[in-house]
């Protein structure tokens, strides 16, 4: 593709490297958004309804703290990092130079369409890569506004935008590019064929079905004002939203009521004319969340309006393991509560399941809360909350097995667009003073009794590694 010739080209100008250029240019992306907030606003209420304390919360905050952490310690990200020495390279300089990979693809989502698609470009840009970036066509009208805007602040040659669907995406994918993608439920297999085709490094931040485990002894009023908040949220479609409820079955009437009084404090009696409230991205998943639904218990909401792409916020009780709705990852403002005996039966019940992008636990119990961290895998894990492990710069932020490959985040989004060579500087001068090789060379040294210890200087019979022993420590050699 022309686009990413161009990026390529100029890429191998070297105008990328320096990291003068790079603070300049993240200085510039943040100042877009100091000045365009208005126009992405606009743009986030047509695609998905998302109201202004939405935008700032999970939009505007992240990306300006990334940009922020991103320019102040950059030079500490660019620099050579020391390692640990061996034995024959004491008086040696041994460390690893970061270098930027190339050309990074970024595969956008249409979820939170500015958040997810511009913070790895965060870190493109801070390890010295171009980036082609490629937003949601399913975020229309952000995607035509990151397009418009993008080249106004940043190097376009460096940093261009294609819009497009699937065919696009697709040709992108076949590029050869260091990839960063996050998917929408049923459109992964696409990036995931793409991505495996090539050595190139990848980093995929899919999704699944994140749980939440509510035990009995925790304060489930507190509890149930998190979850609520943090399932509803951008009307359900978060990729780290809790996707089910796992409980016992004496505490599910109190976990329902307190859902209730707080989703009417949140939005209201009637929540499809709360400005809070989004709407679901478009026809077709408005279509199939509603599917979901069928064969489960509608404990609260339901009501729904296609016209308007409204789903009210819906939760489920006694909802079986087999359900249609606990088959595929639900992305959308549908709550389903699963009873279980206990901690034992819900660590069981996660682990015979995918592993998730993200997984809850309220407890009062610091026992069951180092359990469920124990036992169980996942992307990310959160206690007595949801969704803050994203918002923490200092963890990568990523899945595992089914839930993705690779992090990114702060100093995590630039490591992966870097390669980073070892490197060893010696000085032109003996390795080790003279009495330490003397004693080198009498007793404690034996040398291996293959071609690499013989041609080392001797054989010794038995030993088949070489160690050292130094001031009574035994050190594995060759």
């Amino acid at each position: 593709m022309e686009v990413v010739e161009q990026a390529r080209e100029a890429f191998l100008s070297g105008r990328s490297r320096p990291l003068k250029f790079r603070v300049q240019q993240l200085k510039s992306l943040r100042r877009l958004f100091q000045e365009r907030e208005e126009e992405i606003a606009a743009a986030l209420k047509q695609d998905i309804n998302k109201s202004q304390y939405d935008l700032q919360l999970f939009e505007l905050i992240g990306i300006q703290g990334e940009i922020r952490l991103a320019i102040e310690r950059l030079a500490e990200w660019a620099a050579p990092r020391p390692v640990e020495k061996s034995l024959l390279t004491l008086t040696d300089r041994v460390f690893i130079q970061p270098e930027p990979l190339g050309v990074v693809l970024i595969i956008g989502a249409w979820n939170y369409p500015w958040a997810i698609t511009l913070q790895p470009l965060i870190g493109a840009i801070a390890a010295g890569n171009a980036a082609v970036v490629k937003p949601s066509e399913l975020s229309e009208n952000s995607s035509k506004l990151l397009k418009e805007l993008l080249p106004q602040y940043l190097d376009k040659e460096l940093y261009p935008v294609v819009t497009g669907g699937v065919p696009e995406t697709q040709e992108l994918l076949r590029q050869r590019l260091t990839t960063s993608s996050t998917r929408e439920p049923r459109r992964g297999q696409a990036g995931d064929g793409g991505g495996s085709a090539s050595p190139d490094p990848v980093i995929l931040e899919l999704g699944g079905k994140s749980p939440c485990y509510i035990d009995k002894d925790c304060d489930i009023t507190i509890t149930c004002r998190r979850v609520t908040w943090g399932k509803f949220t951008n009307c359900g479609q978060t990729c780290i939203a809790p996707d089910y409820i796992l409980c016992e079955p004496s505490i599910q009437d109190r976990v329902l009521e307190e859902i209730r009084t707080t989703l009417q404090e949140f939005y209201g009696d009637d929540p499809v004319t709360s400005p809070d409230y989004g709407r679901i991205i478009n026809v077709r998943h408005f279509r199939r969340v509603l599917a979901l639904l069928e064969g489960s218990e509608i404990a609260l909401g339901g009501q729904s309006e296609e016209s308007q792409r409204y789903i009210a916020p819906t939760v489920l009780r006694d909802v079986r393991p087999d359900s249609k709705v606990m088959q595929e990852e639900i992305f959308g403002p549908v709550l389903p509560i699963v009873t279980v005996s206990g901690v034992d039966e819900a660590i069981s019940f996660i682990n015979a399941r995918e592993k998730p992008l993200a997984l809850y636990v309220f407890s009062s119990r610091k026992r069951v809360i180092k359990r469920m961290i124990a036992e169980t895998s996942s992307g990310g894990v959160t206690a007595n909350d949801v969704l803050m492990h994203y918002t923490v710069p200092s963890l990568p932020f990523g899945g595992v097995g089914g839930s993705g490959m690779g992090g990114y985040h702060g100093r995590h989004t630039a490591r992966p667009g870097c390669a980073g060579p070892g490197s060893s500087c010696r000085r032109p001068v003996p390795l080790l003073p003279a009495r330490l090789r003397l004693r080198l060379r009498g007793p404690g040294l034996h040398y291996g009794s293959g071609p690499a210890g013989r041609a080392a200087g001797g054989a010794a019979e038995g030993h088949s590694c070489l160690l050292i022993s130094v001031v009574g420590v035994a050190v594995p050699g060759l």
